[in-house]
C-alpha cells in the first residue's frame, strides 16, 4: 500500500507541477481528481500521511498563535534609487572597482515576504521576514501554496527567499464566488492570508510564491545569480519568467522602462525592478551596511495605488445613454499628478465594493487613464450608501435598467448623449475634426441648434463668427477642419459611430476583415462573430447598429453632403507575412527598438504579446533573451533570431 501511495504522490506532485509552477498541464483535472480521491481513501484506511503529500495543502487545524523562528541568514530590505540617474551613479560606484562586471534584473514583487528552509529535500519551516533576524512561522499556511514544492531533489540544508502574492485574477475569481466579502486588493489579500491563524482561509486564497534567492546554505552551490535561478527551477520552484542579466547600463535602464510600462498588463503587483552584481564572490567583497547589501538596489517605481476620501458620486450619461458613476475625491497625488476624480463602474459593483461617500478609498492607476476605485480603506460615522438615479440627469427623463447598467430612455433628445456622440465623432481616433472639443460642441448644441452629425457639416462661418471667442481664425480651422473630415479611412469612420463596445482596435479589425462600409453593413452577426476577439454581444451591436434605420439614413445623409470613404485594400503576398500570428519579441535587439519592432508586426497583419504561452506562434529573440526563449523551447514555438527577423522585414521593401 505504502509504494503505490509514494507512485501516487510523486504523480499527482508532477501534475502539480506542471499546471501550478510551469503553466503546462499534462493531464485533464478528472485524471487528477481520479488519483487524488485514491490517494485520500489510502491515507484514511493506513492513518500514513508522506511529507510531501498534496492531501497537506487543504489547511490543517486552527492554530492558537503563530511561533517565532529565527532565520539562519538574516534578510535584508534593499536600499532603493527612483530615477535613471540614480541608478546609473550606483552603477558607475561598483564599476568603479569591479570593471564590465555582470548586473542581473528581476521583477520587484508586491507582496508578502517569506523564507523557506528545507532539510534532506524537505519543506520543515516556511517565516515571515520579520525584523530580518526573526520572524513567524507560517508553515501550516505556506504548505498550501501549490506552486511551494513539499520536496526538492537538493537535500542539504538551505534557506530560500521568495514572495507571496495573489494574482490579479484569483482576486477576481475569489470575488466572484465571495460577493458578500470582497477583498480589497492583491498584497492585502496574500498578506492577510498568510497571517491568519486558519489554514483553510490561507488555502481558499488561491496564493503563489515565486522565489528568487537563496539565502543560507550549508555548501556553495552555485557561483552567481545567474546559476542561483537554474538551481531554484531545478528544484522545483517557480521563478520570475522575467530575467535579465548585462554589463551594460543603458539596456538595464531601458528594460526597466519597459518592466514599468507593462505591469499594470501583468497578472500580479509588482512595484519596481532589482538589480543585482550577479557574481556571488563580489557580492562577498561588497558585503553590507547595517541596513542593505551594497550589492543589490531596488528601482522603485511610483505607486500606482492610494488612499484618499470619497467626497461625492456624480451620475454622467455617456453617447450610447447609459448613466455612469463618476467618483469626486478629496485630491491626492498619485503616478505624479493631482488625481481628483476616478471610475465606478456600475451600482452593481459599487454596492459589491460597499463603497460610501466620506469613506476612505482605495485608488488605483489604470493604463494611464482615470484612475478606479478597487475598495474601501475605512468606513467613518458621517459615512454614507451611494443612491442610483431616479431621473436622467441630463434631460429628467425616465431611466431603463439593463442588468447592471443603467440608460436614459431619451436617446434622441437627451443634451448629454448628443453633446458625447458628436464630442467622440470629432475625436482625434475618429473623425479628427480640430477644435471641436466637448465645450465647444456643447456652445454648438446651444447656440447653433447642433442636433445630429449631419449638422456639423452644415454650420457656416457667419454663424461661428458672431460667437464669443470665435475669432477669424478660429472660425476658419473649425470649418476647413470640418470639411476635410469628409474625406475620411474606413476605420477611423466605424470607430466615429460610436458603435457600444467598439473601440479603435475593433473599428481597424472590422476595416481589414470587411474592407467595405457595404461589407460590414450586410455583415451577419455570425460572420463578426468569427473575428478574432469579437464576442456574441459585440458581434450583435455591430449587426444591430447596421440593421438600425434610423442609423443607415443618417450615413445615408452623410454621402450626400459629400462624405468619401476609402476602402481598405488587400494587402500583397508579402504585406501579410505575419497575419494571424501572434508574436513576442524577447532579448536586446540591435537594429530596431521595441516600438519599432511591435508597429513592423502589427502593420504587417500581426499581433505582440510580452508573454509567451500557448496562444503565441512565433518569438523573435534577441541577444540576452532569457526566461521567454526556454518557455518559447518547451511549448515548441517557432523562434527566429534578428537576423531572420530583419531578412523577413527586407522582404517587405522589395
Amino acid at each position: 500500500m505504502s509504494d503505490r501511495m509514494r507512485e501516487l504522490i510523486d504523480i499527482l506532485n508532477k501534475y502539480a507541477y506542471h499546471y501550478y509552477v510551469l503553466d503546462e498541464p499534462i493531464a485533464a483535472d478528472k485524471e487528477y481528481d481520479k488519483l487524488y480521491d485514491e490517494l485520500c481513501a489510502a491515507e484514511k484506511a493506513t492513518g500514513i500521511v508522506f511529507a510531501d503529500s498534496p492531501t497537506k495543502r487543504v489547511g490543517g487545524e486552527v492554530l492558537k498563535g503563530f511561533k517565532k523562528y529565527t532565520h539562519k541568514q538574516r534578510l535584508y530590505s534593499l536600499d532603493k534609487c527612483q530615477s535613471a540617474e540614480e541608478l546609473k551613479k550606483w552603477f558607475e560606484k561598483i564599476n568603479a572597482s569591479y570593471k564590465n562586471t555582470a548586473f542581473t534584473l528581476e521583477y520587484k514583487f508586491d507582496g508578502l515576504s517569506v523564507n523557506l528552509l528545507y532539510k534532506d529535500g524537505l519543506l520543515k519551516t516556511a517565516a515571515t521576514r520579520g525584523n530580518g533576524v526573526t520572524g513567524e512561522d507560517v508553515t501550516a499556511q505556506i504548505v498550501t501554496v501549490k506552486t511551494v514544492p513539499l520536496k526538492i531533489p537538493y537535500t542539504g540544508t538551505v534557506e530560500i527567499q521568495g514572495e507571496v502574492i495573489m494574482k490579479k485574477s484569483a482576486l477576481s475569481r475569489y470575488n466572484q464566488k465571495n460577493p458578500d466579502a470582497p477583498l480589497k486588493n492583491e498584497r492585502n489579500a496574500a498578506a492577510g492570508a498568510v497571517r491568519n491563524l486558519d489554514p483553510t482561509v490561507t488555502a481558499s486564497r488561491m496564493l503563489d510564491v515565486i522565489v528568487y534567492n537563496v539565502g543560507y546554505s550549508e555548501e556553495s552551490l552555485f557561483g552567481t545569480q545567474s546559476e542561483m535561478v537554474v538551481f531554484l527551477k531545478n528544484n522545483g520552484f517557480r521563478v520570475a519568467e522575467y530575467f535579465k542579466k548585462s554589463c551594460d547600463i543603458e539596456y538595464l535602464t531601458e528594460c526597466v522602462s519597459e518592466i514599468n510600462a507593462k505591469r499594470e498588463g501583468l497578472d500580479y503587483l509588482i512595484d519596481g525592478a532589482v538589480i543585482k552584481v550577479d557574481d556571488l564572490n563580489i557580492r562577498d567583497e561588497l558585503g553590507y551596511t547595517e541596513k542593505f547589501p551594497r550589492f543589490s538596489v531596488a528601482y522603485k517605481f511610483e505607486a500606482i495605488e492610494v488612499t484618499t476620501v470619497l467626497k461625492e458620486v456624480k451620475w454622467q450619461v455617456s453617447r450610447t445613454g447609459k448613466i455612469n458613476p463618476l467618483a469626486i475625491l478629496e485630491p491626492v497625488e498619485l503616478c505624479g499628478v493631482t488625481v481628483a476624480r476616478a471610475t465606478l463602474s456600475n451600482i452593481s459593483e459599487i454596492k459589491r465594493k460597499d463603497i460610501r461617500i466620506n469613506s476612505k478609498v482605495f485608488i488605483r492607476r489604470s493604463n494611464d487613464v482615470i484612475p478606479e476605485i478597487t475598495g474601501i480603506a475605512e468606513h467613518y460615522t458621517d459615512s454614507v450608501e451611494v443612491a442610483p438615479p431616479t431621473f436622467c440627469p441630463s434631460c429628467g427623463s425616465e431611466l431603463r435598467y439593463d442588468n447592471i447598467f443603467i440608460y436614459c430612455t431619451n436617446q434622441d433628445n437627451c443634451r448629454d448623449i448628443i453633446v458625447s456622440k458628436l464630442e467622440h465623432y470629432a475625436s482625434k481616433d475618429a473623425m479628427d475634426i480640430v477644435g471641436l472639443s466637448e465645450k465647444t460642441v456643447e456652445v454648438f448644441y446651444d447656440k447653433l441648434n447642433l442636433r445630429t452629425i449631419p449638422d456639423l457639416y452644415r454650420i457656416k462661418s457667419e454663424e461661428l463668427a458672431v460667437l464669443d471667442g470665435f475669432q477669424e481664425k478660429k472660425t476658419e480651422n473649425i470649418i476647413n477642419s470640418i470639411k476635410a473630415s469628409l474625406n475620411t479611412e474606413l476605420a477611423d469612420f466605424i470607430y466615429a459611430l460610436g458603435i457600444e463596445n467598439i473601440g479603435k482596435k475593433a473599428g481597424k479589425e472590422l476595416a481589414a476583415n470587411f474592407r467595405s462600409l457595404d461589407a460590414v453593413k450586410n455583415a451577419a452577426a455570425e460572420e463578426i462573430t468569427e473575428m478574432r476577439d469579437f464576442g456574441g454581444i459585440t458581434a450583435n451591436n455591430v449587426y444591430d447598429y447596421f440593421h438600425n434605420e434610423k442609423n443607415l439614413n443618417m450615413i445615408d445623409e452623410l454621402f450626400s453632403i459629400g462624405l468619401q470613404i476609402n476602402d481598405v485594400k488587400k494587402k500583397s503576398g508579402n504585406a501579410g507575412v505575419f497575419l494571424g500570428k501572434t508574436v513576442v519579441l524577447t532579448g536586446a535587439l540591435a537594429s530596431f527598438k521595441r516600438s519599432q519592432a511591435k508597429e513592423i508586426i502589427e502593420s504587417n497583419g500581426g499581433e505582440t504579446a510580452d508573454t509567451v504561452s500557448n496562444k503565441v506562434n512565433l518569438v523573435v529573440a534577441g541577444s540576452d533573451a532569457g526566461s521567454k526563449l526556454d518557455k518559447a523551447q518547451k511549448l515548441g514555438i517557432e523562434i527566429i533570431d534578428e537576423e531572420k527577423f530583419s531578412a523577413l522585414i527586407a522582404k517587405l521593401k522589395k
